[in-house]
């Protein structure tokens, strides 16, 4: 724990490490099988690079945590599916030697032809670059865990599930 400064009486406080959803290999299947929002794939993104939701949760703003790139790019957390220049930012992030995770540790063989979407293909990049962070962070990928409530696939998978933003 680091002390953040904060004083009450004179005593300071330590700050607790921010909690994280745990990733598990059951949550990123199901991520990858469209059956979770953008906005908690975007979510399970933001925590780690250090962003922090306001008081409602709506807006996530950088943190003393986020990385500079990030926090300079993105000083509100970007929608990593459905913004071009975050998702682009998310790939080029994941370390050279992690790159492959995906298909080592999902056996994720890709998306068919008829598949290949903007959204999907994005979706994949975030459960790798979640996958290249438990790996820099030598954290263990549970076979399950906590799910949030799961959707059906889109009808439509353009545009994706109620609520999540049109890709750009």
């Amino acid at each position: 724990m680091q002390a953040d400064g904060a004083k009450d009486g004179g005593l300071r406080f330590a700050r607790m490490p921010p909690t994280h959803w745990p990733l598990s290999r059951l949550l990123l299947n199901r991520i990858l099988d469209d059956r979770i929002s953008d906005r908690f794939v975007a979510e399970r993104v933001w925590e780690r690079l250090g962003y922090q939701p306001d008081g409602e949760g709506l807006i996530w703003l950088a943190g003393a945590e986020t990385p500079s790139a990030w926090r300079e790019a993105f000083p509100q957390a970007p929608e990593v599916i459905s913004i071009r220049p975050a998702s682009v930012q998310l790939t080029r992030s994941i370390p050279r030697e992690h790159k492959q995770l995906l298909k080592e540790q999902l056996k994720f063989a890709g998306y068919r032809i008829g598949e290949l979407y903007p959204r999907r293909t994005r979706r994949a990049t975030a459960v790798n670059w979640l996958l290249a962070w438990l790996a820099s962070h030598e954290q263990v990928l549970e076979e399950e865990g906590p799910l949030p409530l799961l959707l059906d696939p889109p009808l439509n998978p353009v545009s994706g599930h109620p609520g999540d933003l049109p890709v750009r």
